[in-house]
C-alpha cells in the first residue's frame, strides 16, 4: 500500500440530505467535513453507537466488537484511506497482544464501530482535499450539509474521472461513471 497522509478526525453529525444519508467525518481542527453517503440502515447503527442507545439484542456492529473482545482483540484505530471512482475505502486495524492486524472495511461499518467504541479515526489528507466541503455551509437549524455545495463538489469530481476515463479510452468505466452522473441529475 503506497504511503497515505493520514490526520486525526472525528464523526461530526450525520445528516439526512436530498441525496441520502451522509456521515460528516471532519478532521480535528479543520474547518472541513467529508460527506460520506451511506445507506438508511448504516446510518441508523451509526446514530445508535453515537447515543450509546441501548438495544435489546446486539446489532452487527456490537456483535464484532464482542467477537474481538472474545478473542482478546482491540480495534487500535479506523482509517479512510482512499477516493477511488467515488468509492471510499477504509481499514480496522486490530491489535492482539502484540501483533497488529489490518481489515479491509467499508467506511459505513468502520465509523459504526468507531461511534461504539470510540477508538481513534483518522482520514487521508487527500480526501479531504478532494472530497471535504467547508463546515459554515452547515446550517445550524437541522445540521444537514448543504445539499447544493455538496451535489456540486460530486458532480466536479465525477465529470473530471467521466474525462480521464475518456482520455483513456477506458470505455466501460466511462459508461459506470455516465450513469452515475445520470442518476444524480
Amino acid at each position: 500500500m503506497k504511503n497515505i497522509m493520514l490526520v486525526e478526525a472525528e464523526i461530526w453529525t450525520v445528516a439526512r440530505t436530498d441525496k441520502g444519508n451522509a456521515v460528516l467525518v471532519k478532521p480535528i481542527g479543520s474547518e472541513r467535513a467529508v460527506p460520506i453517503f451511506i445507506g438508511q440502515l448504516e446510518a441508523q447503527s451509526i446514530l445508535i453507537g453515537l447515543g450509546n442507545v441501548p438495544m435489546p439484542r446486539p446489532l452487527s456492529h456490537d456483535l464484532f466488537v464482542t467477537m474481538l473482545e472474545k478473542l482478546n482483540s482491540t480495534i487500535d484505530r479506523v482509517d479512510i484511506t482512499e477516493l477511488k471512482e467515488g468509492t471510499f475505502y477504509a481499514r480496522i486495524v486490530l491489535k492482539q497482544g502484540l501483533k497488529k492486524i489490518v481489515v479491509d472495511s467499508r467506511p459505513s461499518d468502520a465509523l459504526g464501530i468507531t461511534a461504539r467504541i470510540h477508538c481513534p479515526l483518522f482520514i487521508s489528507q487527500s480526501i479531504v482535499e478532494e472530497a471535504g466541503i467547508a463546515i459554515n455551509l452547515i446550517t445550524d437549524d437541522d445540521s444537514s450539509p448543504d445539499a447544493a455545495e455538496a451535489e456540486h463538489t460530486e458532480l466536479t469530481r465525477l465529470e473530471a474521472e467521466l474525462q480521464r476515463a475518456v482520455d483513456d479510452e477506458n470505455y466501460e468505466e466511462a459508461a459506470r461513471i455516465r450513469d452515475k452522473l445520470k442518476d444524480i441529475n
